[in-house]
């Protein structure tokens, strides 16, 4: 554990609650610890359909070793009635646990403060960290509620000389890429393409993993036009705050739409595969992707890993 426990556990809460993520819609995914003298007496992360909470399910399985526990959870327990189950704040009162930390408050107005105050209320003793792990595993979530809008991930495949591939269908980055692509197509709840790519490609844009296939998310076209069956019609990126349910959307599609959402300001993370072919002036360019142009930019590189020929750089907001 490192030096400091609260922070530890606040950021394996953020790790469990992933196992929730984009199943929890239209809930936000959370995960929830209790542990007694630095052992883990029971866990849970929010369920399929959002029911049960992560909380419930932590309470449920701890049963009497509750008392005297701490619960660490990622983000505040709600306080607002549901005919699908009871305030979570409720059933924390109720635990006989000694104390709560909280890795980020709920900005829902239902919840807001009043679920760390029904805990309080109860005699248990609240922490309120917001923690940075427990903020960004909520993000799809957060940037519902404080910006009324999906958390956005664009995802592009670059040669070296920033250019996607040419319209021919051919595959710029190898199979062990490709694979982690539909690794993050099934965390997300949308996924959007412009027409060209539509038109030039007829995408799937679904899982193709074992195990996880049923994962494959809604499928949204950049269009003034009508949508094909089995998809959903977007007219221009700021429209995103329209897309009902969906906290967590992956735009994929063609160098226009990626630019239009740069230009709108509407990315949240990049997903940028790099290739190690260079393709010349045979294919679209996004020159202010490259290392060199992001490194003097608002982006913050927060991670960078080979997959086979390829390299994966992640970057995020700053």
């Amino acid at each position: 554990m490192a030096a400091d426990p609260d922070t530890a556990w606040l950021a394996a809460t953020a790790r469990l609650a992933a196992r929730g993520v984009p199943l929890s819609r239209p809930n936000p995914a959370v995960g929830a610890l209790i542990v007694n003298h630095g052992k883990v007496i029971a866990r849970g992360w929010t369920q399929p359909g959002g029911r049960p909470h992560a909380e419930a399910m932590a309470l449920a399985a701890a049963g009497d070793a509750a008392r005297g526990a701490t619960l660490y959870v990622s983000l505040e327990p709600c306080a607002h009635h549901s005919t699908r189950g009871p305030a979570c704040a409720d059933l924390v009162a109720a635990s006989g646990l000694a104390r709560i930390v909280i890795g980020c408050g709920d900005p829902d107005p239902r919840t807001a403060g009043q679920g760390a105050a029904r805990c309080a209320a109860a005699g248990i003793a609240v922490g309120l960290a917001e923690n940075a792990d427990c903020a960004a595993s909520l993000a799809g979530y957060l940037s519902q509620r404080r910006l009324g809008r999906p958390h956005v991930t664009l995802k592009l495949a670059l040669s070296q000389d920033a250019r996607l591939a040419p319209p021919q269908g051919q595959w710029l980055t190898g199979p062990i890429a490709r694979a982690h692509t539909h690794a993050w197509r099934a965390r997300m709840d949308a996924i959007l393409v412009g027409r060209g790519t539509f038109d030039a490609d007829s995408p799937r844009l679904d899982v193709r993993l074992p195990g996880i296939a049923d994962r494959s998310p809604q499928r949204w076209l950049l269009t003034h036009g009508q949508a094909p069956a089995g998809w959903h019609a977007l007219a221009d990126p700021h429209a995103i705050a329209g897309m009902a349910g969906v906290q967590y959307l992956m735009v994929e599609g063609g160098a226009q739409t990626a630019q239009a959402f740069l230009e709108a300001d509407l990315a949240d993370r990049l997903l940028i595969y790099r290739a190690p072919a260079i393709v010349g002036g045979h294919g679209p360019a996004l020159p202010g992707l490259t290392r060199d142009a992001l490194s003097s930019s608002d982006w913050k590189l927060t991670d960078t890993r080979p997959l086979g020929n390829d390299t994966l750089d992640v970057y995020e907001r700053s």
